[in-house]
């Protein structure tokens, strides 16, 4: 069958239906699981113009609902796919990381993932044509909505030619993001943040590796390497396995401190600006880190690389991806809950009345507010 004019032009929707239909099958397996938190979706309207969906719960609720992109992470997918071992499309967790870049910001208000939609936009419809690849991002995103109790109704894919083109030597590469209605029930379980106080003490939560933060400098970096992303780390896997390391959810922790009545003043994700992200509220608060947790084997990489550590604090999450701030009184409880849900938790620092900055006393290094 001939080219349409509209395929020519670099729209081809026969490459890209298929992997629309791959995403409504995904989203079909994913609608009973916001059930548990009271919602449900209307399945007869389901990947039509917009998700619908209800609270049928008795609790007082409030919603919460943010947008979020994956950055540059999948470009490292994609040039792994063209030059790593073969057998494996390396998408099996870019889904996880496009979902929680959204999903980890919302819990920060105490708000519980209900509903996802993902948005993925291409420069050549040809990159819609790869089954195998296809695949594996829906499977993915199924994994994770599976995971954190949220379905996935809708979604929008597109081919943006004259927008999107990926940086050489990757042929194509999507830009992938998403957005995630979460609902907080009882809505007194809101966190606002207003409560940080001096004296509060700081929970850092062990991260999987860099999550979706800091990639450009981890890609820049790696391709000025002989061997690129195939090169070893001293653990023998490659940097490119290891920089593709999905992102933790932490969902399943602050529900767990939720049902333990565990008061908490702030939640933080530790995303952009490392761990100089500390600092993130105006206030004049300083924050003094005395010690800190098991850095990733990534990170500790591109620092003997001759990456300064002042670079590596302020880029990196260095292996903290989640903190939590609260009262001394409550930081037995919470290193006791987390643990026992499966997450690494450390007593790291304190909140005090000060100059706005992040004291890092294992390193004597301060590290000024994000954007500074």
């Amino acid at each position: 069958m001939a080219k349409s004019e509209y395929a020519k032009s670099g729209v081809d929707y026969t490459l890209m239906e298929p992997f629309k239909q791959a995403m409504i099958a995904t989203g079909k397996r994913t609608v009973t699981f916001p059930n548990k938190r009271g919602v449900y979706i209307n399945q007869d309207v389901m990947h039509a113009h917009g998700a619908v969906y209800e609270y049928r719960g008795s609790k007082s609720h409030s919603w919460c609902h943010t947008h979020e992109d994956l950055g540059n992470k999948n470009w490292i997918a994609e040039w792994m796919y063209q030059n790593g071992p073969k057998g494996r499309t390396y998408y099996e967790g870019i889904g996880i990381d496009t979902a929680l870049m959204v999903v980890n910001d919302v819990i920060a208000q105490g708000a519980l993932p209900v509903v996802f939609t993902d948005q993925v936009e291409v420069g050549d419809s040809a990159w819609f044509g790869d089954i195998k690849r296809s695949q594996a991002l829906a499977e993915s995103f199924y994994k994770i909505c599976e995971e954190v109790g949220m379905a996935l109704p809708a979604g929008e894919s597109a081919t943006l030619k004259y927008l999107i083109k990926s940086a050489p030597p990757v042929k194509i590469a999507p830009s992938l993001s998403g957005s995630v209605t979460a609902i907080i029930a009882p809505k007194e379980r809101l966190i606002t943040g207003k409560d940080l106080q001096a004296g509060d003490h700081i929970i850092a939560v062990s991260s999987s590796g860099i999550h979706s933060n800091g990639v450009s400098l981890v890609i820049k970096k790696a391709m000025e390497l002989p061997e690129k992303f195939l090169t070893k780390l001293p653990s023998g896997t490659t940097l490119g396995e290891s920089a593709l390391i999905p992102t933790r959810s932490y969902v399943k922790l602050i529900e767990h401190l939720q049902e333990g009545a565990i008061t908490i003043h702030a939640l933080l994700p530790g995303t952009g600006d490392g761990v100089g992200k500390l600092s993130f509220d105006k206030r004049p608060f300083s924050y003094r880190i005395h010690s800190w947790l098991a850095v990733p084997e990534l990170m500790q990489f591109f620092r003997s690389q001759g990456l300064s550590l002042l670079d590596c604090l302020k880029t990196f999450n260095w292996g903290a991806g989640y903190y939590i701030f609260a009262p001394k009184d409550q930081v037995d409880q919470i290193i006791k809950i987390g643990t026992a849900a499966g997450y690494t938790l450390a007593d790291v620092g304190t909140v005090e009345s000060g100059t706005r900055q992040t004291i890092f006393e294992p390193e004597k290094i301060i590290l000024p507010p994000p954007g500074q």
